[in-house]
C-alpha cells in the first residue's frame, strides 16, 4: 500500500499554506481600479415602494453610480430562477413567483436588497446610501411557518393563495389509512426543524469585472462551485453564451451548503461593473450576511407511527408545512421535497407510507440547503417519533428499533418510498455503538447523577442518508515529463481537504510524491465542466472520475514502459506506479517514464463518472448528558459514532467531517435558531450576541468509529462522509434531554433545548405533577 494512498490517515496538504496565511481567498483579489459597492437593504418586511429618489446620494463624494431595480428590468437582465418545479399532487405546476436581483415594486423582508451603491471607498458608498430616499407603504407581514397557510394571515404573493407555493405528496394514502384503522397503537408527535444561519467564516463576497473590448465578464466568488453560477448568470440573467462569462472561485471559508447558489448580490455588481466601467467589489459584512444569506431547514411536521400488538411498524403518515421564505431560492422546493422527504423511513422496514410537504411563503429570508438539505429534517423526525413510540410501548429505545430494522440479509432493500439500499447492517452498528458506550451500566451512572442533584439522559439515534448521486463528473490529468501530474476537476473545495484526498488517489495509482501533484478547481475557463460541492459527492463521484483518468492514463504508460523495458506489455506488472517485468527486479516508475518523454506532456487522459444512483451512508450515535435542573444547563458528557461510510479514502478527513457535522448538529439542538419579531418580521436574531454558535467548551470529544460495508454503487466503495455527523447529531442530543427529564413525565421538547426552555419546561411539569 503507498505511503500516501487510499486509507492511509494524511494530513492535508492544503494546511500548512492555510495555517501560514497564505490563503487566497475572494477579498484577496485584486484588481485595478476596483471600486467599492454597498447594498441599501430594506428595513422593511413588506411594503410597497411608492418612490425612490437617489438624486442627492448620486452627487455625495466618491460616488461612481448606483443601480436600482428600475435600471435591471429597462436593460433585460432576467429574475434569478427556480432550478426545481415541483408537480403537485393534481398535475399542476408550482407557483414560481418572480425574483428580482434588487426590489421593483415592493419589498418582501427584511434585509432585500433595493440599491446598489458604487463608490471609490466603502465608506463613501455607505455615506450616499443615507442620502438614498425611499417612501415605503407598509404591508402587513407573515412569520411563522405553522400559521402562514391559515385563512386570515398575510399573503406575501398574490399567485400563491393561503401563502402555498405547492401541495405535494408521495406514498399510499389509502394504504396508510388503513394501516393506521387497524393498528393495535399508534405514536403521534409534531416536531420543528428550527431555522438556522448557515454562518460560514468567510462571508459571502464577490470581485466583478467587465472587459468592453471583448464583451465579457469576469467574476469572483466564494462558491460551491463556478460551473452553476455562470451557467446560470449566462442562460437567466443576461441571456449570453457560456462562453461570455468566466466564473472563478479560490479559496473559500466554508459553505455547508448556503454558497452553491447564485445570489442577488452577484447579479448587480456583474450589471454594475458593465454599466460603470469599473471592476466592482462586495464583502458582505457579518450581519449583513444574516440578513441577506439564504438560511437552513425551518419545518413543522406532525408525523404518525401505526404499530400492530407485536410492537411492529406497520404504517407511517407525515405532514408537513416547509418555510420557504418571502421567495424560492434555487434548489428549495427539491431540498423540501424529493431530497429529505424520501429518507423519512429511515432503517426500518416499514409496509406503507404517505407524506405530504406544503411549501408555504413568509415575509422572511430565503431558505434552501444546508448541510445534509433535507436528510437532517427527515432524520430528526424519525427517529423523534420511534423513540417517542418505544417509551410509549414500554421499550427500550435499542430494542425497539432492532425489531423494526430492514435487516442485512434483505439487502439490496426497496424502502416503502421508492429508495434501493445497496448495502448495510444497521443492527451491528447499532450494537457496536451501544458497546463501546457501555450502555448497560447507564443507570448506574444516572443514579450518581441523581446524588450529585443533575439528571442523566442518554440519547439514540440512526440514521441514513441518500448522496454522492447526481449529474456525472469529468476529470483532466495531465503529466508533465518533469513528472508532475496536473489534475483538473469540476469540484470545488470549501474547506473539507479535497486537495489531500484527490492527491491520495492519484499517489495510489501512479505512484506520484503528493509536492508533484497539482489539483485545479474554481476556473470556468479552465475546468470545462462540473458539478460542483454538495450532497457529499465530491470524492465518491470526483474521486471516481480521477480514479478512471489514472486507470486511462496507465493503459498508455503501459505500452510506453512495454517499449523502454524491450519486452511485452503482457509481461509487466503494474502496482502503485511502477512497471516491473515479472519474475525480475528489473522496474521503472511512472516518474521516470514520464521523464523520458520528449514533450512537454508525457501523459494527457480524462475520467469520469456518472453515478447510476445514490450511495446509502448509515449509522448510529449515541449521546450522554447531564441537566442541571436548578439552570436548564446541558452537559455533553459521552458522544459515541459508529457510521458506515464503505470504503474509507482518508480516515483522518473522515473524523474530521464526523466532527465538524456534529457540532453542527448539536448548534441546531441546543443553542441555534433563527427568531422573527411575529407582527413585523424583523429578525431577532440578528447578531452572535443573540444567535448562539456551539463553542469548543460545549462539545465533547466524539468517540468515531466504523462498521463498514461495502457499497456496491460506487467503483471506489466510497458513501460518503460530509453531512453524516448533523444528520444523525439533532435526535441523538433530543432524546437525550427528553430521557434526562422523563422523570418529570417530559416526553416532548422543541430545538433548540436551550437552558431557558428546559428550566421552564422543568417548572411546568413540576407544576403539573404538584396539582395532581
Amino acid at each position: 500500500m503507498a505511503t500516501f494512498g487510499i486509507g492511509q490517515p494524511v494530513r492535508r496538504s492544503e494546511d500548512p499554506r492555510l495555517l501560514k496565511g497564505q490563503g487566497r481567498y475572494t477579498d484577496d483579489v485584486d484588481m485595478p481600479g476596483t471600486a467599492r459597492g454597498y447594498f441599501l437593504r430594506s428595513p422593511i418586511a413588506h411594503a410597497d415602494i411608492l418612490s425612490i429618489d437617489i438624486m442627492a446620494a448620486s452627487q455625495a463624494p466618491g460616488v461612481i453610480g448606483i443601480v436600482t431595480g428600475d435600471d435591471l428590468a429597462a436593460d433585460g437582465i432576467g429574475t434569478l430562477p427556480n432550478k426545481y418545479a415541483v408537480t403537485m399532487s393534481d398535475g399542476t405546476k408550482m407557483a414560481e413567483p418572480p425574483r428580482p436581483a434588487l426590489a421593483q415594486g415592493r419589498v418582501r423582508f427584511v434585509g432585500e436588497a433595493i440599491a446598489l451603491i458604487v463608490a471609490e471607498t466603502l465608506d463613501q458608498a455607505k455615506d450616499a446610501s443615507e442620502l438614498i430616499e425611499i417612501d415605503y407603504g407598509d404591508l402587513p407581514a407573515a412569520t411563522g411557518t405553522g400559521t402562514a397557510a391559515d385563512a386570515g394571515t398575510p399573503q406575501v404573493w398574490d399567485e400563491a393563495p393561503n401563502n402555498t407555493a405547492f401541495d405535494w405528496e408521495i406514498g399510499d394514502k389509502a394504504g396508510t389509512d388503513a394501516a393506521f384503522a387497524s393498528a393495535a397503537n399508534t405514536v403521534s408527535l409534531r416536531v420543528i426543524n428550527n431555522r438556522l444561519v448557515a454562518s460560514p467564516m468567510e462571508t459571502r463576497c464577490c470581485l466583478a469585472s467587465y472587459d468592453s473590448g471583448t464583451d465579457r465578464f469576469s467574476c469572483y466568488v466564494s462558491s460551491q462551485g463556478v460551473h452553476h453560477i455562470r451557467d446560470t448568470l449566462a442562460e437567466d440573467i443576461f441571456k449570453v453564451s457560456a462562453d461570455k462569462i468566466r466564473v472563478l472561485t479560490t479559496d473559500v471559508g466554508g459553505g455547508f451548503g448556503m454558497k452553491i447558489f447564485l445570489y442577488p448580490e452577484y447579479v448587480v455588481t456583474l450589471y454594475a461593473a458593465r454599466k460603470f466601467g469599473r471592476p466592482v467589489r462586495w464583502f458582505s459584512e457579518r450581519t449583513e450576511a444574516f440578513l441577506a444569506d439564504d438560511h437552513g431547514r425551518d419545518n413543522v411536521t406532525d408525523v404518525e407511527l401505526a404499530v400492530d400488538a407485536d410492537n411492529k411498524i406497520t404504517g407511517m403518515r407525515v405532514s408537513t408545512l416547509a418555510n420557504l421564505g418571502a421567495y424560492i431560492s434555487t434548489f428549495a422546493a427539491f431540498v423540501v421535497t424529493e431530497c429529505g422527504n424520501r429518507m423519512l423511513s429511515g432503517l426500518y422496514d416499514i409496509p406503507v407510507g404517505h407524506i405530504r410537504v406544503r411549501g408555504v411563503f413568509t415575509n422572511t429570508q430565503p431558505v434552501d440547503a444546508y448541510r445534509g438539505a433535507g436528510r437532517p429534517e427527515a432524520a430528526y423526525v424519525i427517529e423523534r417519533i420511534v423513540d417517542k413510540a418505544a417509551r410509549q410501548l414500554g421499550l427500550s429505545p435499542a430494542d425497539f428499533r432492532r425489531q423494526n430494522f430492514a435487516p442485512a440479509s434483505a439487502m439490496p432493500y426497496h424502502t416503502v418510498f421508492d429508495l434501493d439500499y445497496d448495502s448495510g447492517d444497521f443492527a451491528a452498528h447499532l450494537d457496536k455503538a451501544l458497546s463501546i458506550a457501555n450502555a448497560d451500566d447507564f443507570e448506574d451512572r444516572r443514579a450518581d447523577s441523581a446524588r450529585g442533584g443533575k439528571l442523566r439522559g442518554m440519547g439514540l439515534s440512526t440514521y441514513i442518508e441518500a448522496c454522492a448521486g447526481g449529474p456525472p463528473e469529468t476529470a483532466e490529468l495531465t503529466v508533465a515529463n518533469t513528472g508532475k501530474v496536473t489534475v483538473i476537476i469540476g469540484t470545488q473545495s470549501n474547506g473539507q481537504g479535497h486537495e489531500t484526498a484527490y492527491k491520495q488517489l492519484v499517489a495510489e495509482a501512479l505512484g506520484t510524491d503528493f509536492d508533484n501533484i497539482e489539483i485545479v478547481q474554481g476556473d470556468s475557463d479552465r475546468v470545462a465542466t462540473g458539478g460542483g460541492t454538495g450532497g457529499s459527492r465530491s470524492v465518491p463521484v470526483g474521486g471516481a472520475a480521477i480514479s478512471d483518468a489514472t486507470t486511462n492514463i496507465l493503459e498508455k504508460a503501459l505500452i510506453k514502459a512495454a517499449d523502454e523495458m524491450e519486452v511485452a506489455s503482457a509481461d509487466l506488472e503494474v502496482e502503485n506506479g511502477r512497471f516491473t517485468i515479472a519474475g525480475t527486479d528489473r522496474s521503472m516508475s511512472f516518474t521516470e517514464l514520464a521523464q523520458k518523454s520528449t514533450d512537454k506532456i508525457a501523459f494527457e487522459e480524462s475520467g469520469s463518472f456518472a453515478p447510476p444512483t445514490n450511495t446509502y451512508p448509515n449509522g448510529t450515535h449515541l449521546a450522554e448528558i447531564e441537566v442541571d435542573p436548578d439552570t436548564g444547563v446541558v452537559e455533553i458528557l459521552r458522544y459515541t459514532v459508529v457510521d458506515d461510510f464503505g470504503r474509507i479514502l482518508n480516515p483522518l478527513l473522515v473524523e474530521g467531517q464526523v466532527h465538524g457535522g456534529i457540532a453542527q448538529g448539536v448548534g441546531q439542538a441546543l443553542y441555534e435558531i433563527a427568531e422573527f419579531e411575529p407582527d413585523t418580521a424583523q429578525l431577532l436574531t440578528g447578531s452572535f450576541m443573540d444567535y448562539t454558535m456551539p463553542r469548543a467548551d460545549n462539545l465533547p470529544f466524539v468517540e468515531f468509529h466504523t462498521n463498514n460495508v461495502p457499497c456496491t454503487t460506487n467503483p471506489l466503495g466510497i458513501k460518503g462522509a460530509g453531512e453524516a455527523g448533523c444528520i444523525g447529531a439533532t435526535p441523538a442530543i433530543i432524546n437525550a434531554v427528553i430521557d434526562a427529564l422523563s422523570v418529570y413525565g417530559v416526553d416532548q421538547i422543541d430545538m433548540p433545548a436551550t437552558p431557558l426552555v428546559i428550566w421552564q419546561t422543568i417548572q411546568a411539569h413540576r407544576s403539573a405533577q404538584a396539582a395532581e
